[in-house]
């Protein structure tokens, strides 16, 4: 597609927009990244005038209502930019003959299963940003636009809040710490996944249809949790603890590991790395306090 023009990176202020930013200026690629002033995702009629004036070849979807608890008490504010801003961002996309790549979630699973997920094993979202997400994508399929949907699982980057940050700020804070135990799945760099959508860019045509991308391997967030505290070398003992223990306002899944035949076969050239070594990768930049 020889990075088609004009493109449109939504959400670039976010972990994942942050990091296509990085790459997209490193490969002199321009592109509009518009500011809240700008274009307001939560206002249809927004979105609408900022199509129409700008007329984008290429939309890159990195912006979601992602806090998974709030989202039970803000269910209109999820609805509006999981399915509803995408749904629209869909149906212009057709119309225009523009092509849509969009950034989904694990958390359409209900967490079940108990080998890892294609892309066509069944959803059943838990919560309320799950559903949205999951409401997103449908409205995407039945747009008829060009579309690839990439659904990623617990992302973290050295821009913006994460479980890492939070993580390295209360093992400086405290001497013990408890973590959940029961919940699988693997952690994903943002940088990874923006280098597969940097790939998804390169090629010859669009890659239509629904893809799962995440780092390589299975953790629980206690393992998470762990290794983060062996790589940066801190003291404060991790204690694993089931998710019974540890109430929240949106049920998560318990396992949710995705499945990543079908974007390895589509791009064979693709390097998934090790969660464990991505982490070792970012580490440093956030310890570094490069970004925050």
């Amino acid at each position: 597609m020889s990075y088609a023009q004009p493109l449109l990176l939504l959400g670039a202020s976010g972990q994942l927009g942050s990091e296509l930013r990085r790459l997209l200026d490193a490969a002199a690629v321009p592109y509009l990244a518009p500011e809240l002033d700008e274009l307001d995702l939560t206002s249809p009629a927004s979105l609408t005038s900022y199509l129409a004036a700008h007329q984008p070849r290429l939309i890159i979807n990195a912006a979601a209502y992602t806090a998974v608890d709030k989202a039970e008490s803000e269910r209109e504010l999820a609805e509006q930019l999981n399915h509803l801003a995408p749904a629209q961002l869909a149906q212009w996309a057709a119309e225009a003959g523009a092509y849509l790549i969009h950034v989904s979630t694990d958390y359409v699973f209900d967490g079940t299963a108990h080998s890892p997920l294609s892309e066509e094993q069944p959803t059943a979202p838990l919560g309320v940003y799950g559903r949205t997400k999951r409401s997103g994508e449908v409205a995407i399929e039945r747009s008829g636009c060009r579309y690839t949907i990439l659904r990623t699982a617990w992302l973290y980057s050295s821009y913006g809040a994460n479980f890492v940050k939070t993580m390295l700020r209360l093992m400086r804070e405290r001497s013990q710490l408890t973590v959940v135990a029961d919940q699988i799945g693997s952690p994903t760099y943002a940088r990874d996944l923006a280098g597969c959508i940097l790939q998804l860019l390169q090629l010859p045509e669009p890659l239509v249809g629904l893809y799962h991308f995440s780092n390589e391997g299975v953790a629980s967030w206690y393992d998470f949790a762990e290794a983060i505290r062996e790589y940066a070398g801190l003291d404060c003992e991790v204690l694993p603890i089931p998710t019974s223990a540890y109430p929240t306002a949106a049920e998560r899944p318990l396992y949710s590991l995705l499945d990543k035949a079908k974007i390895k076969a589509a791009l064979p050239e693709l390097y998934i790395p090790h969660w464990r070594s991505s982490l070792q990768s970012c580490l440093p930049l956030i310890l570094a306090n490069t970004h925050d």
